[in-house]
């Protein structure tokens, strides 16, 4: 599906609360377990899916925290679904993730469901999520998940330590039988200030293998704040342009084309993909916090407005927040000299949080524009 990233965004996020029973060791909310008083309600949620839906959005998330301490969950995935919404849903492994939540969720029209998988090993896994048992219960509802029909999404954290997991995570993504997989590169806010980053020179051995993967597997591979993998991509395809993954080449200007790769929106079933564009922080993604305020990402902590005072398109639409994050010509130092710059623009969540600047050059990225891009951007 075409979407206008400067009418609507591809995908919205709603972190319908940030209550959990985990103790992520790298969790963006810092999750507690009991709800916040002030919590968007169901009718306010109802209206957020309207706007959204009538923005021309199509992909809604339910998000926390654990979505599942709502309860109204199901309702919420019911009004989605009648709105035309395609949705989805990230339940914490915690004892209310059971099989008869994730028969219900199905019933209810939930189109996929992901569960966190950062390690590929119990002990490694419980004490990244800070509980024992995490492991266990997130491979069980995977196997729900496969009974009842429903599609099973991964999410993987990338930091210092996980890295080196990598391609033995590949491998239980391929075993779980899901269709997708979303491949976080930390961003260090939240409880994730504390854990070590990786290397702007780590990062391009590490986009090596998901590219294999990616050529191969079977399931959706989706890369989340490291957007310079895109440029990466771009420049082994430009290498092959003939080979099986669809064409791409370098042009001036941030002109370079999306490859093939990268552009798929739909898997096997009935999975929830990603953009035909370079979707980044305020460029066709945007996050709606528990109490309604509206940010390019929940990793990009600035507020451009509360959904409680202004309706989501109009803030979409018209921050000067959210249009200068759509605007290459914004960006500063090296992603703005970048001929990869418009599939590309860098992790703005990170260049924040390492810089203070939401428009820097993120520093997890290694690569030097060329010459000619530089001098056209010069000034």
């Amino acid at each position: 599906m075409q979407v206008d990233f400067a009418d609507a965004p591809f995908l919205v996020i709603w972190e319908t609360t940030q209550a959990c029973d985990l103790a992520c060791v790298h969790c963006r909310a810092s999750a507690q377990p009991r709800r916040h008083p002030d919590e968007l309600s169901t009718e306010e949620g109802f209206r957020l899916l309207a706007e959204t839906a009538r923005m021309g959005t199509p992909v809604f998330i339910l998000s926390g925290g654990d979505p599942a301490k709502r309860p109204d969950l199901l309702e919420l995935v019911r009004e989605g679904k009648r709105l035309g919404l395609r949705m989805g849903t990230i339940p914490a492994a915690t004892p209310a993730l059971t099989s008869t939540l994730v028969r219900d969720l199905k019933e209810a029209g939930l189109d996929q469901m992901a569960l966190s998988l950062d390690y590929p090993r119990a002990e490694l896994h419980d004490r990244f999520r800070g509980v024992e048992g995490a492991f266990d219960k997130t491979l069980a509802a995977a196997q729900w998940a496969q009974e009842w029909g429903l599609p099973l999404q991964i999410n993987t954290t990338l930091w210092a330590d996980s890295a080196s997991y990598l391609a033995e995570m590949a491998e239980w993504v391929e075993r779980l039988g899901a269709v997708f997989w979303e491949v976080f590169f930390l961003v260090p806010v939240g409880r994730g200030e504390l854990l070590d980053g990786i290397e702007a020179r780590r990062c391009e051995e590490l986009f090596a293998i998901l590219y294999e993967v990616q050529k191969k597997a079977r399931f959706i591979l989706k890369v989340t704040e490291a957007p310079h993998y895109r440029r990466y991509v771009a420049q082994r395809v430009s290498e092959h342009p003939t080979a099986r993954h669809g064409q791409g080449h370098a042009a001036p200007r941030g002109n370079v084309a999306m490859p093939e790769m990268l552009r798929r929106s739909e898997g096997p079933g009935h999975t929830i993909g990603f953009a035909p564009h370079g979707v980044n922080a305020g460029k066709g993604f945007v996050f709606v916090s528990h109490v309604g305020e509206v940010y390019p990402s929940g990793f990009l902590p600035i507020s451009a407005g509360n959904v409680r005072s202004k309706s989501l398109p109009e803030i979409y639409r018209e921050s000067p927040l959210m249009r200068a994050l759509r605007d290459p010509d914004a960006l500063h130092g090296r992603c703005r000299q970048c001929e990869y710059r418009e599939i590309c623009g860098g992790s703005r969540s990170r260049a924040y949080a390492l810089t203070g600047d939401y428009l820097a050059t993120d520093p997890w990225c290694i690569y030097q524009p060329a010459p000619a891009n530089r001098r056209a951007t010069s000034g």
